[in-house]
């Protein structure tokens, strides 16, 4: 029934004027709210005080994005066990384990200096559509239908959780940490590419190496990873699929953390050919449904700001208001250490601290579980952080002390600040407020500035890396938090530009190398996006749309020639031939394409297999491919006695496998060995229900496939995967002298309701990277507007 409502309600919006408005009473407003929904499903939000519009951003978005709000909530609060039974216990515990238990009042007014006001008012919005939707049960959206549950009501706490951050490095400090343990730290520097300084990462002998491979993390990860639903979470009249065939749809390889990445730059108005500053922002995350990013216009007095952020909280962390642009990508920043305590063997609540036992904090938590009594937990805490692991037969503990648990410390909610900024300097006193995460923050205005802040809140290590597990005696600590205006920076360089993708950019010169991390992305991206930038050619807006979803790969620009000289005949050397005449872009249908691919997939598997010892395999997932290109290009012993014989018959040998997954994976005819097909390089978006529901509802939840082109190593960046798990669903482009000249992505579709007609609208255009505009003057929004709606204030009669 609820589809046909919406096919009906998707008529009438085609239908309308724009002199139509839909007047609604919302509780909690103290002046009408105008709501103008343009053609690509963004609300662009009219109020007359700055309460009202914070509300209305959240009563809107929860419309949009109600199960994933209520998703979110559960996350944030440590109750998903409620809903999901015992399997979710141990996330609710490392949930609780890690909540911010600081001042709120400190806490919301870091954000804003009115921030209590802004997300209060903003978690009252939400309630406002909650307690309205809940009037009318029937209509709420499917997944609620599936799971059998309601939404409930938001606090302010949920927006301030750190549950889905960009946190910090703590579970690579481990995975080093069992590494160096196993290999020696000279074996792991080897196969590891940490830069642009050289860390310590030798563990102190207090520290037993072979209890570092316990699951000491798990409540932490449990906290952190996202939900999956079983078969046994839905009702019975979804049902339909068995859990094998579910197991089937969903999986994913996994992909290496470092090849997930983001790309911004800001250009000078000389380089333009219109003379305007351009900002572009393209940040890479998981690719779901819904869209990781929720678009917003908000105005009113003081505000005018548009763009793209959390669904779950108030504000524009990536866009513009009337003055400049900003964008952000991560700027690699280590926020967490991992500690190890010699526990008091009388006592296993005592820890030991310069040569003294210290009593923990122990706090008392009550978890609901679905389908047995309450669980009564004990959260234990040192002087550092959370205890994630004791292990009193050996009286040892673990606790990871968290930069992020600092006021401030909720992921994005700063950039309320930046959304007022006028200047520069504006902006960048804003972004001293910009705790989490470590980002590279860029600006670009209409007075001609381009501007870049790294922030992120960094911890000063005057005496160890923070790489490995350390003693929690008090010989390791944080020395202070670099103030963030000291972290690397830059105004209006000489070369008229500035770009970052995620690689080390922090200047040769900065003083400050003890607040930075020593892991960065792969320099590829980064370095195609320079070139570009530095060709000396007038720019338009459609070459910043062509170098947001570029395709040439810098690596197969480096590995092809060297095919070149590989003893090949056969099938092998009519493959090796056309990629010698292509012109390494990895785009589909090409031949070529998928030929690259599959040899560079299979060069880096060879590489893992070949030069990770077996004693560290599981522990070094992955060799970072800069590392892997610059052994192929100046060889070494690792390939034998003869450094060139061995280094070709290692290509020659991941060729041939390249060859041999093509063709058991497309078929024995190469004509059929074209990239961007649903066997090799599609888009898939599954769903979190999608693999346990029927097929009617799944075919309604999940989307695709459709093709794609690149891989992790080219602007356009599409992840490792044959289906693309990363990458930019949302991307912006302004030009800051025309703002109705903006441009977005935001694949699949601003709401998150299976049923809207905003669900899936961008899904096709994102997948052939397609962009629709993204006005800012009322003119331009009205010329496109599908519904206008007044929210009304409730008037005591």
């Amino acid at each position: 029934m609820k589809t046909y409502i919406y096919l009906f309600i998707t008529l009438l919006i085609c239908s309308c004027t724009s002199s139509d408005l839909d007047k609604l009473v919302v509780p909690g407003l103290k002046e009408p709210v105008e709501l103008v929904r343009d053609e690509w499903g963004i609300n662009h939000i009219y109020a007359k005080n700055q309460h009202d519009l914070f509300f209305a951003q959240g009563y809107a978005a929860a419309k949009d994005r109600l199960f994933q709000f209520e998703i979110w909530r559960r996350q944030a609060t440590g109750t998903v066990a409620e809903i999901l039974g015992e399997r979710e216990l141990k996330r609710d515990i490392g949930t609780r384990l890690f909540k911010y238990r600081g001042d709120m009042t400190q806490e919301m007014n870091h954000y804003h200096k009115d921030g209590t006001e802004i997300i209060t008012a903003y978690t009252d919005g939400v309630n406002a559509y909650i307690e309205e939707i809940l009037r009318t049960p029937e209509l709420l959206p499917l997944e609620f239908q599936v799971l059998n549950i309601k939404p409930e009501k938001w606090t302010p706490d949920v927006v301030i959780s750190r549950h889905q951050g960009l946190l910090g490095n703590i579970e690579d400090e481990l995975q080093i940490g069992r590494a160096v343990a196993k290999l020696g730290s000279a074996t792991v520097k080897d196969l590891s590419w940490f830069h642009p300084k050289d860390p310590i990462i030798d563990l102190d002998p207090k520290v037993d190496k072979e209890l570092l491979f316990q699951d000491i993390l798990e409540l932490y990860k449990a906290y952190r990873k996202p939900i999956a639903f079983q078969e046994s979470d839905v009702q019975e009249a979804y049902k339909n699929m068995t859990l094998e065939t579910a197991m089937l749809t969903t999986k994913l390889e996994k992909e290496d953390p470092r090849s997930i990445g983001s790309n911004n730059w800001v250009v000078s108005g000389r380089l333009m050919a219109d003379g305007n500053t351009y900002m572009a922002n393209d940040p890479h995350r998981t690719i779901a449904v819904p869209s990781l990013r929720y678009m917003t216009h908000l105005v009113a007095p003081g505000w005018n700001v548009i763009g793209g952020g959390e669904p779950e909280i108030p504000g524009i962390s990536i866009g513009h208001n009337e003055y400049g642009s900003w964008g952000l990508t991560v700027f690699e920043t280590d926020g967490e250490d991992l500690y190890v305590y010699e526990l008091n063997p009388e006592n296993p609540h005592q820890y030991k601290y310069k040569d003294q036992w210290e009593d923990m904090t122990i706090i008392s938590e009550t978890i609901k579980v679905k389908g047995q009594k309450d669980e009564q937990v004990e959260l234990k805490y040192t002087k550092h952080g959370p205890v994630v692991f004791s292990d009193e037969n050996n009286n040892t503990a673990y606790a990871v002390r968290c930069a992020w648990l600092e006021p401030g410390g909720s992921p994005y909610l700063a950039s309320l600040r930046m959304d007022q900024a006028k200047t520069w300097e504006e902006f960048r006193e804003a972004c001293n407020y910009s705790h989490i995460p470590g980002e590279n923050m860029i600006w670009a205005d209409k007075k001609g500035n381009i501007g870049w802040q790294a922030v992120g809140i960094a911890p000063v290590r005057k005496n160890f890396s923070g790489m490995v597990p350390v003693p929690g005696d008090g010989r390791y600590e944080w020395d202070r938090y670099l103030p963030i205006v000291q972290k690397p920076n830059a105004l209006n360089p000489a070369n008229g530009f500035i770009a970052t993708a995620n690689q080390s950019v922090t200047p040769d010169d900065y003083k400050h190398w003890n607040a930075i991390g020593f892991s960065w992305a792969d320099p590829y991206r980064g370095d195609r996006v320079n070139e570009v930038l530095k060709s000396g050619s007038k720019m338009t807006m459609e070459d910043m749309k062509a170098l947001q979803v570029d395709y040439l790969s810098i690596p197969a620009r480096t590995l092809v020639p060297l095919l070149s000289v590989l003893p090949m005949e056969g099938e092998s050397k009519e493959a090796r031939d056309k990629l010698l005449q292509w012109d390494f872009r990895l785009e589909g249908p090409s031949i070529e394409a998928a030929i690259y691919v599959a040899f560079e997939n299979q060069l880096r598997k060879l590489a893992n297999e070949s030069f990770i010892p077996i004693a560290g395999q599981g522990l070094i997932d992955n060799i970072q491919m800069t590392k892997v290109v610059d052994w192929i290009v100046s060889p070494d012993s690792r390939f034998g006695a003869n450094p060139i014989l061995g280094r070709n018959t290692f290509l020659l040998i991941a060729f041939n496998k390249g060859m041999d997954y093509l063709e058991a994976t497309l078929g024995p005819d190469m004509a059929q060995w074209q990239y961007g097909q649903e066997k090799f390089k599609h888009t898939y978006m599954a769903h979190a229900l999608g693999s346990v529901v029927n097929e009617e509802i799944k075919a309604k939840l999940d989307l695709g496939p459709l093709p794609r082109g690149g891989n992790s190593f080219t602007p356009g960046s599409t992840g490792a995967n044959d289906r693309q798990s990363s990458g930019a669903s949302f991307r912006m482009i302004v030009n800051t002298g025309d703002w109705d000249a903006a441009i977005s992505t935001n694949g699949p579709g601003q709401s998150g309701d299976p049923d809207s007609p905003f669900y899936s609208n961008l899904f096709e255009p994102w997948a052939k990277d397609q962009y629709f505009p993204v006005y800012y003057s009322r003119s331009k929004i009205d010329s496109v507007a599908v519904t206008k709606t007044q929210l009304n204030p409730f008037v005591k009669k």
